[in-house]
């Protein structure tokens, strides 16, 4: 009865993918639990990551892949690199900074920065759009500072 339910290998029917899908998601959402719902509301490179890489190794359990129970121990594995991680960067902000960076002034006190706009690799038009996006301002007139933030984001302190 297993077998006709779960299926094995890659020559799954539909119901059998359905089953996999129906389980991994219960198992997706407690995986996501445990990893904490930072993962979804920062979204830094670091999250990202994680997002990614557990999607595809989750869905190659759902396809019949990879062997089912391996895509959910290797997906935990990751949760537990992500929430050893984030606490590391918690408690030292070097190892936060190697892992998720530090923000990246732009602009100051009237002058783009340029060599940070190219590290950041921003025009100005893409400078000016968050201007306009983020705080409704059409020019850097009333802006002290900018900064490109971890999560790709341009933040601004006004005058």
């Amino acid at each position: 009865m297993t077998s006709i339910l779960w299926g094995e290998g890659e020559q799954l029917d539909i119901l059998q993918m359905s089953v996999r899908a129906f389980v991994m998601f219960f198992i997706a959402l407690l995986l996501i639990r445990l990893g904490g719902m930072r993962i979804f509301g920062k979204r830094s490179a670091f999250d990202t990551i994680i997002i990614i890489m557990l999607g595809a190794v989750l869905a190659r359990g759902i396809a019949g892949s990879s062997p089912y129970w391996s895509t959910v121990a290797a997906s935990a594995v990751m949760i537990g690199i992500n929430r050893g991680l984030a606490w590391l960067s918690e408690r030292y902000i070097r190892i936060n900074n190697l892992i998720k960076g530090k923000p990246l002034l732009i602009y100051e006190s009237g002058h783009i920065l340029w060599k940070n706009m190219s590290i950041a690799a921003l025009t100005e038009s893409d400078l000016m759009e968050s201007l306009r996006l983020e705080i409704k301002e059409p020019s850097l007139d009333h802006i002290e500072k900018a900064y490109m933030e971890t999560n790709g984001r341009i933040s601004f302190i006004t005058k």
